[in-house]
């Protein structure tokens, strides 16, 4: 294997990055600020879109796809969302380019090829959207309307990193329309259910549900609610959003519809999305020195086979292997039988601990004769010797305790980085030790937040939905406060 990888305790930025690449999942493109998301990263993207789209579709939701580019006029529709995205557009100005009299073999844009009116690369599709729902909603009978669609995003970000924060990535956007406000804040909360249980339940990952500050909230929305999760470096990564609209869309776009008492009134709208910043919140929350940590759950190899022989022997060996890896196939587990012959067992076993394959079995003639094999567990690296007969129980159950381990070892840091404070010097001490979550009053004003953000780079990262109403005093201020907020510096 190539060199070691960066320490987390070093230089954790760096460690992340050069893990990304190293494990195959991403690397940067041609195109400036643009990655490309390589076969090993796509498969577990793939498993989260699978299971994610299964979770919507018994939610009531379909799939739909909506067009890349927007008129610029749509995209000025909804003031506020304009306003809050406007200077991460993209915009299409020409449709055609030509060769350069100037200079022989190279293209320019042609001139004579301006469109009419500019295009906006979608930086997120409401405008697109709401503008063709007002053709599809007529009436109460057509309500309510439940779409998402999978699609890419482009925001013209001047820092990037692979995954959190990069020009174009892909995201689902779900969007909908509603008769009452309470039928929308119901789908919102629900969409925000869906994304915690996702998180917590596949990506082993805890999560803090909440709503965001006013400062914070998606522009166009009423209230943006959020999942917060918290990285192994003390930071906090937002993982998902589920928005609010109101009737500010419907009303942009003039989606109205007849209520069942002939009456005319603007739908009330939602939207929701999670993207593949999920794969860096996998990454950063659970993967060690080593290299990647997956649960089993989004691994796209969730048990390898290394076989260890002599010359000559494996051909013998594979044949006799096979039941154990059909047996494991059958029970829905993924299964790499390593037979390469250009790679010696000890390179294969750090290659797959760098992949973060959760269970690894490596065997030969002699364990076949003995009855057992030598197994090993990628989140503890314990390696236990189990029977040959009972392997595919026994690696069944093992995958199930390795998802319900790695997630508790999630919940165990998160815990031990929460801390409560009353004293903004208490406050300022938290973030500069361990960081992590940091609860604390606040007097809800815009000013004392963005003071906060201005002298410690952490942010509100959620009014949390299962912190109590307690009264106390903001500890920048000394205003009362109704309420314990959650702070984090974050990505």
């Amino acid at each position: 294997m190539s060199k070691s990888l960066p320490k987390r305790s070093e230089d954790y930025s760096l460690w992340y990055n050069e893990l990304v690449k190293r494990a195959g999942l991403a690397e940067n493109s041609a195109v400036r600020g643009c990655m490309v998301i390589k076969p090993y990263g796509y498969a577990i993207w793939e498993k989260m879109q699978r299971q994610l789209d299964d979770m919507f579709k018994r939610t009531g939701h379909q799939n739909a796809y909506f067009p890349l580019l927007v008129p610029k006029s749509m995209f000025e529709a909804e003031e506020k969302n304009a306003e809050g995205f406007a200077k991460e557009c993209a915009v299409v100005t020409h449709y055609r380019l030509q060769t350069d009299p100037d200079n022989p073999g190279k293209l320019r844009v042609d001139p004579n090829a301006k469109l009419e009116e500019e295009l906006i690369i979608r930086p997120t599709s409401e405008a697109i959207i709401w503008s063709t729902y007002k053709g599809w909603i007529q009436s109460y009978r057509d309500l309510p309307l439940l779409i998402n669609q999978w699609a890419n995003v482009m925001r013209w970000e001047m820092r990037t990193r692979l995954f959190l924060r990069t020009a174009e990535f892909l995201w689902q956007e779900g969007h909908t329309a509603h008769a009452t406000a309470e039928e929308a804040i119901a789908e919102t909360r629900q969409m925000l259910d869906v994304y915690a249980q996702f998180a917590e339940e596949w990506m082993a990952l805890p999560v803090v549900k909440g709503v965001k500050s006013e400062n914070e909230r998606f522009a166009g929305a009423l209230d943006t609610y959020c999942i917060e999760g918290l990285m192994q470096d003390g930071k906090a990564l937002q993982a998902g959003t589920s928005h609010f609209l109101g009737q500010n869309f419907a009303k942009a776009f003039d989606v109205q519809f007849t209520n069942k008492e002939g009456q005319l009134e603007h739908v009330w709208g939602t939207s929701w999305g999670v993207s593949t910043r999920l794969m860096g919140a996998l990454v950063m929350a659970h993967s060690d020195d080593e290299g990647l940590v997956l649960p089993p759950k989004l691994a796209p190899i969730q048990v390898v086979i290394v076989p260890i022989y002599k010359a000559g022997q494996l051909e013998e060996l594979a044949e006799r292997i096979r039941p154990m890896q059909m047996g494991l196939l059958d029970r829905g587990i993924s299964v790499k039988f390593d037979d390469r012959d250009t790679e010696r067992p000890g390179f294969k076993f750090a290659e797959w601990e760098l992949k973060g394959v959760p269970v690894r079995i490596a065997v030969g003639m002699r364990d076949l004769e003995s009855g057992t094999v030598e197994v090993a567990r990628r989140d503890t690296k314990e390696k236990m010797n189990l029977p040959l007969a009972d392997i595919v129980d026994h690696v069944a159950a093992l995958l199930d305790d390795i998802q319900a381990n790695i997630y508790n070892k999630a919940l165990r840091f998160r815990e031990a980085h929460t801390t409560r404070v009353d004293t903004y010097e208490e406050f300022k001490q938290a973030l500069e030790g361990e960081g992590g979550f940091v609860v604390a009053h606040w007097d809800g004003t815009s000013e004392t937040e963005e003071r906060i953000k201005e002298e410690t780079k952490a942010t509100i990262r959620c009014l949390a939905l299962a912190e109590p109403d307690e009264q106390g005093v903001d500890m920048l201020t000394g205003k009362p406060s109704a309420r314990r907020v959650y702070f984090a510096r974050a990505y």
